[in-house]
């Protein structure tokens, strides 16, 4: 189970809220319909972590408002919330967060990411490359373009790029390839024009003996960039098929 400080180590039943691929709220495995405010104020503190004071929220959610507007706003919407929308809040007179019985997804996918990034290779042990890949492979809250969700969705899928290649590194040194191309092919779908999973997929070709299988990416690669960007690989990539990468 992820904690709110990002330590858990995995997903337990019960309330919770997703924000990969996009917001839903579930009690165990029964989803919960929520109307748009209460998914935007929940996706919003859901993405804060920590509770926040009532001024920021309304401020945030409601840019374009006066304070006092803004204020009302955040009244009406808290006073609006079902049972199920409530239960996922903690509201006080100054301060609203996340309750703390609730899992949140994007949570437990960055803690997951901070491991694979991090020094510890204690920590790098891949019961379940699969569910590992699944973690990494959305984006946060996709349909959704306010400010407040930009930054942090930007912010995101850095860090889930690093540790996709970090994870196809990983696999790849435990001789896991196909599990490896996965993870790099995860990275290559959330940013095609990135040099750095493209290194990570040929690498893993070549350490499974498949130099056709590399030269094939590198050409599809070279078209790719030549075409969007007028741009060649550099030359690390290139060395990498030369034996000096």
């Amino acid at each position: 189970m992820e904690s709110k400080d990002g330590q858990g180590t995995g997903t337990r039943a019960g309330p919770r809220i997703s924000l990969l691929g996009g917001f839903g709220l579930s009690d165990g495995h029964v989803d919960v319909a929520i109307a748009e405010g209460p998914q935007r104020l929940i996706a919003f503190l859901a993405l804060r972590k920590k509770p926040v004071r009532r001024t920021l929220a309304a401020g945030a959610l409601w840019p374009g408002s006066s304070p006092d507007h803004a204020h009302s706003s955040l009244r009406s919407t808290l006073a609006r919330l079902d049972d199920a929308a409530r239960s996922a809040l903690e509201v006080t007179a100054s301060k609203l967060g996340i309750a703390d019985r609730i899992t949140v997804d994007l949570w437990e996918s960055e803690a997951l990411a901070r491991r694979l990034i991090g020094p510890h290779e204690s920590l790098k042990v891949h019961h379940s490359a699969a569910a590992d890949v699944s973690a990494l492979s959305s984006d946060v809250l996709p349909d959704r373009y306010e400010d407040w969700v930009i930054v942090e969705a930007e912010a995101w899928r850095q860090r889930r790029l690093h540790a996709l290649e970090a994870l196809t590194d990983d696999l790849r040194a435990e001789g896991a390839f196909g599990d490896a191309v996965a993870a790099a092919q995860a990275a290559i779908k959330a940013d095609g024009l990135r040099e750095s999973p493209r290194a990570a997929l040929i690498r893993v070709h070549l350490a499974e003996g498949n130099v056709s299988e590399a030269l094939r990416e590198f050409s599809r690669y070279r078209e790719l960039l030549l075409r969007e960007l007028g741009l060649e690989p550099t030359p690390r990539l290139r060395d990498l098929l030369d034996g000096s990468g």
